[in-house]
């Protein structure tokens, strides 16, 4: 009788530590960056691309474009403790090719895979992603045309559908919402109808699956409490260490930006102002989900030394790649932002 009960606790023993064995987790970096005039040095007919051409305004060559690349790709190879991220969503790039010759050259090793549509944008300005095709595979890639009231044509928001090994989906989107270039009232009318058009494609998901995995980010060129944001996308406020957290239950969008902006850091600076305009916004979902969720308080602006401007009148802020119509070789007037999530696999 011992015996068996021995031979019992031991089966019992194996199967748990089979399950242990069999359960392993990774650690999901979600990045978002605007990556300023990502241009090539040719001329499309179709688009008004004329300044950043070799005879252009800011003498666009393929040698800048190179320097350009490869200082992009030093700085999302420093993302995730050096990993590099493995889902990074990207804007002002005129085209996805840029993006797979970017990782060609660049960025080889790191098993990325690239999405992305043509935007209507007069400038052709797209947006895209990057993903890390070890964790993810691509299931569709589609866009939502914003209708200004104008008839101005802007930037498509880029609805991203990727598989995990669990068999999850998750809905990204990536968006770049329409400028403050007029004054930020009178031009806040274009981002509302943005955060609406965001709104409604995503309303889709949560009638599908009200646990819908949804992850959305972007330059917003709003802040996180401004009314597109909080009235129109219905993107709430929200801090992991909240006493009122299991009220987020109930909400659909939580916006994980918010707790850094207003401490007052940003990712953008206007004249003195640091302006939180790229930010990540998760479905409730990924506070609960066992098998995917958001590490509370992971979310950052990302500033490594080698981004910044080291001295003068814009120390600290992003080194860009021109100032003005002076080529600096830099890399971006914008930091990026990161959050992370937790990934189970089941093996």
């Amino acid at each position: 009788m011992i015996r068996i009960k021995l031979l019992s606790f031991l089966c019992f023993v194996l199967f748990i530590s089979a399950s242990l064995y069999s359960q392993t987790y990774d650690t999901i970096a979600v990045a978002f960056w605007n990556v300023e005039n990502f241009f090539d040095a040719v001329d499309d007919p179709a688009k008004d691309d004329e300044e950043f051409l070799p005879d252009g305004d800011k003498e666009w060559t393929d040698e800048r474009l190179d320097r350009k690349m490869y200082n992009l790709s030093r700085i999302i190879r420093l993302m995730n403790d050096g990993k590099g991220p493995d889902i990074l969503g990207v804007c002002e790039i005129e085209h996805q090719a840029l993006l797979d010759t970017m990782i060609i050259k660049f960025l080889n090793e790191k098993n990325y895979i690239s999405a992305g549509l043509e935007s209507p944008d007069n400038r052709g300005i797209d947006n895209g992603l990057i993903f890390n095709s070890e964790l993810f595979t691509l299931l569709s890639v589609n866009g939502d045309t914003v209708k200004l009231d104008d008839g101005y044509p802007t930037r498509l928001i880029l609805n991203v559908d990727l598989l995990t090994k669990n068999s999850d989906i998750l809905y990204v989107y990536v968006n770049h919402w329409p400028s403050r270039r007029g004054g930020e009232e009178e031009s806040e009318p274009n981002r509302i109808k943005a955060a609406q058009t965001l709104r409604k494609a995503v309303d889709k998901n949560f009638s599908a699956n009200p646990n819908a995995k949804v992850i959305i980010f972007g330059d917003f060129n709003d802040e996180p409490g401004n009314i597109s944001l909080i009235n129109h996308l219905r993107a709430t406020p929200f801090y992991c260490d909240s006493s009122e957290y299991y009220d987020f239950i109930m909400l659909e969008l939580l916006n994980i930006s918010y707790p850094l902006y207003a401490d007052g850091i940003g990712s953008y600076k206007y004249k003195d102002d640091w302006n939180m305009l790229d930010q990540i916004i998760i479905s409730n979902s990924l506070l609960y989900d066992e098998e995917f969720h958001y590490i509370c308080n992971s979310f950052e602006v990302f500033k490594p030394e080698l981004l910044l401007t080291r001295s003068g009148k814009y120390k600290g802020t992003p080194f860009p790649t021109y100032g003005g119509r002076r080529y600096l070789g830099g890399y971006s007037d914008h930091f990026p932002v990161i959050a992370k999530f937790l990934m189970i696999n089941n093996q």
